[in-house]
C-alpha cells in the first residue's frame, strides 16, 4: 500500500511497555527539588525533551497557516496518528527546531516538508509552554500566510520522512469550533493548539470582541 492510500485512522497501538531512561531518545524523566512560597522543600517529578538545541530557547514551533481563498480564510490542518493516545489527532503543522534555526525559519521549513505549501511568516508568538505541570516542552506559535495564487501552492507535494503519515486538509476559520466537535464525534482526538484556536475564535464571536476595537 502506498502512502497516498493510507489513513491516519488505520494505525493502531500493538503493545505498551516500560522504557528505561538510558534507552529513551526523545525524552527523560527528572526529579526536581524546590522550595515552595513558605520555604518548605518539596520535589516534583516531570519530563524533559532531550532534543532541544543548545542555542535555542524553544523546542519547536506550531504553525498557524492561513490559506487565502476567495471564499474566506481557511486553516491548514493535519490528521496524524499519535501512539500515546492511540488515536488519529487533528493538529496544526508543527515540528522541532534545528540547531541555529529561528522559529520563523523552522516554521517555513516544517510547513513545506509536512504539507508542501510555501508561506510567508507574519507573526511569531511569545514562548508558550505546552503542559508546564508535566514537562518543560515549549514552542512559538508562528503565523504563516499562504498565497494560493502562487504556482507552487497549486499542487503542493509534502516531503515526508519514512515514518511520517500525514493527511492534510483545510477548514474555514469561521467553522473551526463546530468542526472540532464534529471531528471528536467521529473518533478523532483534537490537539490542544487546534482546540485553543477554535475556542478563541468562538469567544471572540460570542462576545463580539471586534465591536470593542
Amino acid at each position: 500500500m502506498s502512502k497516498s492510500n493510507c489513513k491516519a485512522s488505520d494505525a493502531k497501538v500493538m503493545s505498551t511497555e516500560p522504557l528505561k531512561s538510558e534507552d529513551a531518545r526523545w525524552t527523560k524523566l527528572v526529579l526536581t527539588t524546590y522550595k515552595d512560597p513558605l520555604g518548605k522543600q518539596r520535589t516534583w517529578e516531570h519530563a524533559e525533551r532531550a532534543t532541544r538545541p543548545k542555542d535555542s530557547p524553544i523546542d519547536g514551533v506550531g504553525i498557524v497557516a492561513i490559506l487565502q481563498k476567495a471564499s474566506g480564510p481557511e486553516l491548514l490542518l493535519q490528521k496524524q496518528f499519535r501512539p500515546p493516545v492511540n488515536r488519529a489527532v487533528i493538529e496544526i503543522p508543527a515540528g522541532l527546531v534545528d540547531a541555529g534555526e529561528s522559529a520563523a525559519e523552522s516554521a517555513v521549513r516544517e510547513l513545506r516538508e509536512e504539507t508542501g505549501y510555501r508561506g510567508e511568516v507574519s507573526e511569531v508568538s511569545p514562548v508558550m509552554f505546552n503542559d508546564p505541570g508535566f514537562c518543560n516542552t515549549n514552542l512559538n506559535m508562528v503565523h504563516v500566510n499562504v498565497d494560493m495564487s502562487l504556482p507552487e501552492n497549486q499542487k503542493p507535494k509534502p516531503e515526508l520522512e519514512d515514518n511520517e503519515f500525514i493527511e492534510v486538509f483545510t477548514l474555514p476559520l469561521k467553522h473551526l469550533y463546530a468542526a472540532c466537535k464534529e471531528l471528536e464525534d467521529e473518533g478523532y482526538a483534537v490537539d490542544a493548539r487546534v482546540g485553543t484556536l477554535a475556542e478563541g475564535i468562538e469567544l471572540a464571536r460570542r462576545w463580539r470582541l471586534h465591536e470593542l476595537e
